[in-house]
Formats: structure tokens, C-alpha cells, sequence
């Protein structure tokens, strides 16, 4: 393990929950767990003990730090609820729940590299 990758802070649910616009019974489908889960995170400061949640929570935060840089605290919400042609007319929020981070996260890096969705 690479030095930097020991100091990343650990991605924060309710901040990745909150900066996303998103419900607790919204952030716990993401997440395939229930609302109550995901309250009891954020009340403890706790990352999920399965690893692939944790993955699928990093992934996430990597997403909306990626969507505030592109759009902002205001915007990201806004991008998250809008259809976009290169999704099939899906909402981000939409290909997120189905569990398609990575395609959001390659129309985020387009649209910050100036291509456009």
C-alpha cells in the first residue's frame, strides 16, 4: 500500500448522502440495506463491515467528489435527477441504484474534460 492511500480519509456516508440530495430509504436502496442501516452509520461514524459495501460507498464518494467539482453543491443534486441521452435517457440517480456507478462516473470525468454529455 502506497503511502497516500493510508492517509485518504474514509468516505462519510451521511456527507456522500446529504451532498447527493438523497433520503435515507433512497441512500439504503443504493446500498441494499435498510434506511435504519444507513441511520445507524451516520450516528456512528461507522463504515459497513462488508467489503463490497465499503467499495460500493467509496465508489460513491469518488462520484460526488467528482460532481462537485463538475457541479457544484447546488448543481449535483440537479445532474443526479436529469435524463441524459448518454445513459438512455436514465437519470445518474437512476443508473446509480441499478448499480452502474462507473457509467455516471465516466459521464462526470467527459463532461469535466469539456466533451459533453
Amino acid at each position: 500500500m502506497a503511502i497516500a492511500d493510508r492517509f485518504q480519509p474514509e468516505p462519510r456516508t451521511k456527507n456522500i448522502r446529504q451532498e447527493m440530495g438523497l433520503s435515507r430509504e433512497k441512500m439504503g436502496y443504493i446500498m441494499s440495506v435498510s434506511a435504519k442501516t444507513i441511520e445507524n452509520w451516520e450516528r456512528q461514524d461507522q463504515l459497513p463491515a462488508d467489503e463490497e459495501k465499503r467499495n460500493r460507498l467509496a465508489a460513491i464518494g469518488e462520484l460526488v467528489d467528482l460532481g462537485l467539482i463538475v457541479y457544484g453543491a447546488k448543481g449535483l443534486p440537479v445532474f443526479l435527477q436529469t435524463p441524459l441521452r448518454s445513459l438512455g435517457h436514465h437519470t445518474p440517480l437512476q443508473e446509480i441504484m441499478a448499480g452502474h456507478v462507473e457509467r455516471v462516473v465516466d459521464v462526470l470525468a467527459s463532461e469535466y474534460e469539456g466533451l459533453g454529455f
